[in-house]
């Protein structure tokens, strides 16, 4: 069966920057899925996705525009050390997740106080070229709910409760 639109994909990956260090790897924890078709991953990736198959492995190469989109200047914002995620003490370069109305988003700290952070809301990989090396491990039909919910249920997908 081949991957296209509302077919549930899941897969294992390993994600490099340009000079092919690695940053994440999905290799020894669940792999992820998602519902191809629905704008649940990034565009590169989704195309370059199109058409394999199970057990099928590829690396592909995104430009930023095609991942995470281009760094935008002036997208930092002082928040209130608090609301941070992630860690019990915090250092400029460390990432920390929050949560906004869009739900929750990765932001890195730029300055660090007692009470309050600056930090960057660019996705800590924006304007970054990256390439996956990803494996297939399974392509199913997906079912009417998830397509009626626009997302893959079940092992690393959404789980409602």
């Amino acid at each position: 069966m081949q991957i296209s639109d509302d077919k549930v994909v899941q897969f294992h990956y390993v994600l490099k920057d340009d000079q092919g260090q690695q940053l994440e790897s999905s290799k020894g924890h669940d792999p992820l899925a998602y519902l191809h078709g629905h704008d649940n991953m990034m565009p590169g990736l989704e195309k370059a996705m199109a058409g394999k198959a199970k057990g099928d492995s590829f690396s592909v190469t995104l430009a930023p525009e095609e991942a995470y989109g281009q760094r935008q200047e002036g997208l930092s914002q002082r928040i209130p050390v608090k609301h941070l995620q992630g860690a019990k003490k915090w250092a400029p370069g460390m990432v920390a997740v929050v949560n906004t109305d869009q739900g929750q988003r990765q932001v890195t700290i730029v300055k660090v106080g007692r009470f309050m952070a600056d930090v960057d809301l660019n996705h800590p990989l924006a304007g970054q070229t990256l390439t996956f090396d990803v494996e297939v491990l399974d392509v199913r039909d997906a079912t009417d709910e998830e397509i009626a919910h626009g997302h893959a249920h079940g092992v690393g997908g959404h789980h409602h409760h």
